[in-house]
This record gives structure tokens, C-alpha cells and sequence, in this order.
């Protein structure tokens, strides 16, 4: 009889456990026909860029992204007024509750979409003397008599300097602080910040007036001591840390594209009550974004025309799923022995006597030098130690990494050892011509044999049928190639900069240009 109770008990936990689905979503700009002062120009009713017909299109366009993403519970950013999200709510009545919040001297605020019951929800004040912060969302929802809070965020573009969104993130830890230490929360919306802003923006003199301090990473215990918060070992923390689930994705990640540049504004933060299999938990590797073909064209967003009166957002929804259910992290393989290699590297983002052994120095220049092993990814060494030559393999001790505009370089060595061995540099070289150049796996190795046409900074190649084009950096002391020469390349650096591969050239010698022109 008792083991009969004990499996109806487990049937209906398991009956009772309900998956869910949330997601954040900026929709640019959703304005009412109303006149309130505080629109932006463009949004003023009744004009050519805004209308009645650009406004029922807007809305139309809008909630066809949120019907066919159909995710239980969406946070939005940039609704005007509470009659754009009733009217909005007109064409996704799967959503039978919704909360709006707005300063009044802002031009748009934030809300909430919820197919489960809003059981309260909370105004916090970020700055009562600047009229430009806008409020934070704090929302309890109910699912399965489970409760979880969401914080819904839009904080201040990077038209303002960073110390405006550390406003933001001191607002809301303080209100987060007064919750208990194993809470279920989600701290979600557009914070105007990449989930690695202190990278970032580390050396942006416009945006960085904070000494290296972000609100997103510092403030909100995103990363501890420069590294990020890693799920499985989240609960190890004392205190409240935070998770961003950017770092479930280990290509593409971008929200929105700004000249050519990928961003992640957008965010899904969670709190270590998440993984503790109480309450409500996240479903592993459940974070994606939202780009069906009618919202993304090839690296462009298909964001809002004001004069054509079509298009969507600037932003691309990102969502994640949870469960009532209890969730267990996935089981990492063990190996008997762990050997440092450069491909760890790029998943660190500090060190400290990281010792790598028999790295081949494959490339070298006064200002850079270029490391591989055997079967190994590359990395670049910037301002290396005049011990270090071209050809020869050496067991040293990296003592600092950084990421410079989007490309991994290690910035200082020490207990450097030269091996005996001596290797041909160039057999260590990647074919140009025979690797996907823009795989983010490739970067900082050497590349030769890539022949194309160089025009205005671009190099136009064939790879199989598809014609391709990549930029080409060159350094001062080398001279450029005219317009519609033939050029090989034979020894570039595969780099990055600001979410652009390009090819760096160091050397003369690093390209030929043919005689006879394709």
C-alpha cells in the first residue's frame, strides 16, 4: 500500500510539472496615435512617418514575430503607452494577462505578456531626478503554485556613458538583495550592454568613465574576478551571483547588428535559485534566438522603414525555456589527466601561471607573434619577448590574457624555455582556399594560398561556386595593391575586429600581386 501512494505521489508531480517558455523582445518604437509631448519626432500622430495605416502595420508586423514565437511569458521593450499594448493584445489574445509601466516624462516604456496569472507586480524607481531612467518592471507570475520574479529592463543607450547603466544595475540589486538568497528570478530586457561589456568596452574612451566597472558583469555578479559565472558551479557562491545565458551559445551571438557589428543588448540573466531543483528550474541549453528568414536577410535586420511603413524591430527576440520540473545538469565527459591548450584560452577570459608546452611560433613581427601546437588552435601574442623566434618551440607561462576588439591575444609571458626542436613555420600555415575563413575557430591562425581580386580594402575570392569578399588590413609600411590587381595572399593573420574577420598584412612579403589581372 505504501509503495502504491509513493508512485501516485510521483505521477502526479510529474503530471503537475509544466515546460515553459520566456522571452524578451524589443519592438523599436511601438507608439500609440495619441499625442502626449513626449514622442519622438518621427512618432508624432498623424504625420508621414506616422500614421493610422503605419500604426495597425506596426502592430500587425509585431505581433505576427510574438504569435509565431509564441512564448509563454515575453517581456517588452520601447511600448509608448498601455493603448499600443492593448491594441497589440488585440492580435495575440493567447495572452490573457499583461502589465505595462512607463515614467511619465519617458518616451516609451516596458511590459509584460503572460499566458499564467501576474500575481503582483512593483514599480522601482532608478534615478527620481534623471528624467530620462526609466522604471524597472518587477512582475511575480504564478505557474504550476510556483512563483517566479522577472525584472524587465530597458536601460539607457550607448548615446550615454556607462556610469548611466550602472544606475540601472544599482536599482535593481537593491531590491534584489531584499529577496532570499535562493529566490527564482530572471533578470531580462534590453540592457543596452553585451553580456561581456567590461570586454567590450574596455577600451572605448566614450563609453568606459567607470575604470573598467560595468553594470551588467560588475554589478550584478555576472563574473567574479573577470571570469563569468558558470552554471555548474553557480551554487558554489556565497553570494548572489548571476548566469547569462549568452554563454549557452558558442557562435552568432548577436540580438541586434549596428554597422555591421554584432551586439548582445538584449538579456536572460538567472539566479542561482534556477539550479538548485526546487521550485522552478532551467532547462539546460534552452537559450536561442528568435531569426526566422522574414525577420533576418543575410546580416542585415529587417527593422522598421518609416517611410515604407514595413519591417519589425532593430532587435531580435531571445528566449529560453524552464520547467516545474526538477532539471538536472548535463554530464560533462571526465579525463583522467587535463592538459592546458590554446583552445582553453579562448574559453577563459582571465589566467593566472597558465603554462603551455611546445607552442610553435609560426608567425613573427616586432609587435606580434602568432602560437600554435600540433592540432591546435592559434593565438596571437602581442608585444612578445625577444626570445621568442620564428621556428622555434618553447614552454612558457602566460600570465595575462585580453580580448581587443573582439580578438583573443594573450599580453604577457613569462618562464619562457626553448625546446631543441626547430619546425618549417609555413607547414603550419592554414589553405585559404580550402577553410571557411568567417569560422570564428580559424581566427588568429596564419593563411596562405587565398588568390582574389583586391578592390577598396577587400579582398573578392571564389570559394567552390560562391563568391565571397573579405577585408584587408594593411600595416603603414606596406604599399597597397591598386584597385582590380590579382593578389595571393601567403602569409595573413586571420583577425578580428569589432565582429569583423578580416586578413591583417604585416609584411611586403606577406602577398603577391600577379603580373596578368583576372
Amino acid at each position: 500500500m505504501k509503495i502504491l501512494y509513493i508512485l501516485i505521489f510521483v505521477f502526479s508531480f510529474y503530471l503537475d510539472a509544466r515546460d515553459f517558455t520566456i522571452a524578451s523582445y524589443n519592438v523599436e518604437n511601438l507608439f500609440d496615435l495619441n499625442y502626449d509631448g513626449t514622442e519622438y519626432k518621427e512618432y508624432k500622430p498623424n504625420t508621414k512617418t506616422w500614421n493610422k495605416k503605419s500604426f495597425q502595420n506596426k502592430i500587425q508586423n509585431i505581433s505576427k514575430v510574438i504569435n509565431d514565437l509564441d512564448a509563454d511569458i515575453i517581456a517588452l521593450q520601447e511600448i509608448e503607452s498601455k493603448i499600443a499594448l492593448e491594441e497589440l493584445v488585440k492580435y495575440t489574445p493567447q495572452y490573457k494577462f499583461s502589465q505595462f509601466l512607463k515614467k511619465s516624462s519617458s518616451s516609451v516604456g516596458v511590459a509584460i505578456l503572460s499566458k499564467f496569472t501576474i500575481k503582483k507586480d512593483k514599480k522601482i524607481e532608478v534615478d527620481k531626478n534623471d528624467k530620462y531612467a526609466r522604471y524597472i518592471l518587477k512582475a511575480t507570475i504564478s505557474i504550476e503554485n510556483k512563483d517566479i520574479i522577472l525584472y524587465v529592463n530597458h536601460w539607457r543607450s550607448k548615446r550615454a556613458k556607462e556610469s548611466k547603466r550602472i544606475v540601472y544595475a544599482m536599482a535593481l540589486k537593491k531590491d534584489i538583495d531584499t529577496l532570499d538568497e535562493y529566490q527564482d528570478y530572471i533578470i531580462l530586457g534590453d540592457l543596452n550592454s553585451n553580456y561581456n561589456e567590461f570586454q567590450t568596452f574596455k577600451y572605448d574612451k566614450k563609453l568606459n568613465d567607470t575604470f573598467g566597472i560595468t553594470g551588467i558583469n560588475q554589478i550584478l555578479n555576472t563574473t567574479i574576478e573577470k571570469n563569468f559565472v558558470n552554471k555548474k558551479e553557480i551554487l558554489t557562491y556565497n553570494s548572489k551571483v548571476h548566469y547569462n545565458l549568452w554563454l549557452e551559445l558558442k557562435k552568432n551571438k548577436f540580438s541586434t547588428i549596428f554597422r555591421g557589428e554584432f551586439n548582445t543588448p538584449d538579456n536572460i540573466i538567472l539566479s542561482k535559485g534556477l539550479f538548485d531543483k526546487k521550485g522552478i528550474s532551467y532547462v539546460h541549453n534552452s537559450f536561442y534566438v528568435y531569426k526566422p528568414n522574414y525577420l533576418l536577410n543575410k546580416k542585415k535586420i529587417i527593422r522598421w522603414n518609416k517611410y515604407k511603413h514595413h519591417g519589425y524591430s532593430d532587435h531580435l527576440p531571445i528566449y529560453a525555456s524552464f520547467s516545474t520540473k526538477m532539471q538536472n545538469l548535463p554530464i560533462e565527459k571526465k579525463f583522467l589527466k587535463k592538459v592546458n591548450s590554446i583552445k582553453k584560452l579562448y574559453d577563459l577570459q582571465t589566467v593566472k601561471n597558465f603554462k603551455l608546452d611546445n607552442v610553435i611560433v609560426v608567425y613573427r613581427t616586432d609587435n606580434i607573434a602568432i602560437i600554435t601546437k600540433d592540432e591546435d588552435m592559434a593565438i596571437m601574442i602581442y608585444k612578445p619577448s625577444h626570445k621568442l623566434q620564428q621556428g622555434l618551440s618553447y614552454d612558457l607561462v602566460i600570465e595575462e590574457i585580453d580580448l581587443y576588439n573582439g580578438l583573443k591575444e594573450i599580453k604577457k609571458i613569462s618562464n619562457i624555455v626553448q625546446k631543441k626542436k626547430t619546425y618549417n613555420n609555413i607547414n603550419y600555415y592554414l589553405n585559404g582556399s580550402k577553410i571557411n575563413l568567417f569560422d570564428l575557430k580559424y581566427q588568429n591562425n596564419i593563411i596562405k594560398n587565398l588568390t582574389g581580386i583586391y578592390k577598396k580594402g577587400y579582398l573578392y575570392f571564389k570559394n567552390g561556386l560562391k563568391e565571397e569578399k573579405i577585408k584587408l588590413f594593411f600595416h603603414k609600411e606596406i604599399k597597397r595593391p591598386n584597385d582590380g590587381k590579382n593578389i595571393t595572399i601567403t602569409s595573413g593573420h586571420l583577425s578580428i575586429y569589432k565582429s569583423n574577420i578580416q586578413i591583417v598584412l604585416y609584411k611586403e612579403k606577406d602577398f603577391i600581386t600577379h603580373i596578368q589581372d583576372i
